[in-house]
């Protein structure tokens, strides 16, 4: 009798308990016989079935050929021969649970969905890849119309700005020259006088020193007294007045001896100015004669980013317009040197007399006001000297009411561990047990209220405490800048340095 296999067409699982049969049968030969150990997915999913697999042994081809309907036997080679096979049991091993099999080849194929899917992202990507290529082949036809243009355009602006620095290397030469001319027919011109500005200037030390010396002296106020006060912002402008006098009048020496110097000096930078835009004009003419087709032309790499220049168009025209100007001052001052120096000393003298008188009163003030505020000072360490002395005593109080209020709360406590041993049914929660337990709570209650006040009135205590260092510190600190601006600063300034009126 000829035996008959039944083949699946599915997937095979790798487990046959209490599963029946549910594919539909094909007769065949029997399956080869199954060799091996079974395997499980090492990673099962709770949306997926837990699939595996198991190896299986095959014999050759031309001695298992397939059923008429898939494979025809005239086609198998005569007489071939090959070893057996061994693969994951996914196809042979259908029989031991047909629907678990075909479950997991549902699960391990692609759907028509994904194939369309998959179709339609190769169109896309064709499509994406077209458009970008042309517009990448329209924007580099553009890029480069756009720097031939732009190429043009820099040229040109390049051209009208060498033209315009030209104009203007013209006219500085023509402006350096024609002063250049004047300055050598001022320097022969020049005669001074310096006795009366030594003298003058000999005058003005004393005031300095004074001044800088009640500097000094201010300077060793201790705390917020050091401050920025009047006095101190007269005297500043006390010095700066006499510092500004005495360079006004060193400037009018220095220069009534060495004016003829200075004025080979500004002639020198005159001359060495326009040799300089000479050769500049030579080398901006040339630049500009330049176009694409000169010769010798040459690629000097980095060249752009090399910057060695030492002004820009606003400074270089400053310069020049710098010498110019020190050139006119300075023959200015040879022409009107004799005529104000009287009037400078006069002014001078002026000047130092108003800083004089309106710094000795802003030290009066000043010293009048630090004596209002010491006396107000001193009221204010009484007056918390005595709060210091009422909160010490409230502490106390305090203190006092915490400690009357233990023994209440240990007689609660007593009562309520004594009620806790009363005997089986006794033991209720009746009113004696409430109103025990509330007046423990209060009591409790109560005490911390009085230790949250307690620590607000220590942190009060020591901030009164602070206060009262605080003020005390001020006190001394008031104490010294009196004697300081009353002893020391007006002890030097109450008679005048310069005894009679500057006029030489």
């Amino acid at each position: 009798m000829q035996t008959s296999t039944v083949m699946y067409t599915q997937l095979q699982p790798w487990s046959s308990v209490n599963v029946s049969p549910c594919m539909e049968k094909i007769s065949g030969i029997p399956a080869p016989v199954r060799v091996g150990e079974h395997y499980k997915t090492p990673r099962p999913h709770p949306w997926r079935p837990t699939l595996g697999y198991e190896t299986v042994e095959l014999s050759p081809l031309h001695s298992q050929p397939i059923t008429n309907n898939h494979v025809d036997p005239c086609y198998t080679p005569q007489g071939m021969t090959t070893k057996p096979l061994r693969f994951p049991n996914l196809v042979t091993g259908f029989d031991r649970n047909p629907s678990h099999a075909a479950r997991a080849a549902l699960y391990t194929r692609y759907t028509p969905c994904d194939w369309s899917q998959n179709q339609i992202r190769l169109g896309n990507e064709v499509n994406a890849n077209h458009l970008h290529s042309d517009e990448l082949r329209d924007s580099a036809v553009r890029i480069m119309r756009e720097a031939d243009e732009k190429v043009r355009v820099g040229q040109d602006d390049a051209g009208r700005k060498l033209g315009e620095r030209i104009t203007d290397i013209n006219f500085w030469e023509g402006e350096l020259g024609m002063e250049l001319e004047r300055i050598i027919i001022e320097n022969g011109k020049m005669q001074e006088c310096k006795r009366s500005l030594q003298k003058a200037i000999q005058d003005l030390e004393a005031p300095i020193h004074i001044a800088q010396e009640c500097l000094y002296h201010r300077e060793t106020r201790q705390g917020n007294e050091l401050v920025h006060d009047e006095p101190e912002q007269a005297l500043l402008r006390e010095i700066e007045h006499l510092r500004n006098c005495l360079k006004k009048l060193e400037q009018f020496v220095k220069e009534s001896v060495n004016q003829l110097t200075r004025g080979r000096a500004a002639q020198h930078d005159l001359e060495l100015d326009i040799s300089n835009k000479n050769t500049a004009l030579g080398i901006d003419t040339m630049c500009k004669q330049l176009n694409n087709f000169s010769n010798g032309l040459q690629y000097y790499g980095g060249i752009e980013k090399y910057v060695n220049c030492t002004t820009d168009a606003e400074s270089w025209a400053q310069a020049s317009h710098d010498t110019v100007k020190r050139s006119q001052k300075c023959r200015e001052t040879s022409q009107r040197l004799q005529s104000e120096i009287d009037s400078t000393i006069n002014t001078v003298a002026q000047k130092i007399w108003e800083a004089w008188s309106c710094t000795n009163n802003a030290l009066s003030r000043r010293i009048t006001e630090t004596l209002l505020a010491k006396q107000k000072i001193q009221c204010h360490l009484h007056n918390i000297q005595k709060d210091i002395f009422g909160i010490e005593k409230n502490l106390e109080l305090i203190k006092k009411g915490i400690s009357d209020k233990s023994a209440a709360l240990k007689v609660a406590h007593t009562r309520l561990e004594a009620r806790s041993h009363r005997p089986e049914s006794e033991l209720c929660c009746d009113y004696a047990h409430q109103r025990i337990v509330q007046e423990a709570e209060t009591i409790k209650a109560l005490i911390d209220v009085l230790h949250s006040k307690l620590q607000e009135c220590e942190a009060q205590h020591q901030q009164l405490l602070r206060t009262r260092a605080n003020l005390e510190t001020d006190l001394k600190s008031k104490a010294d800048a009196v004697f300081i601006d009353r002893e020391k600063c007006m002890g030097m300034r109450r008679s005048y340095p310069i005894v009679k009126t500057v006029k030489y």
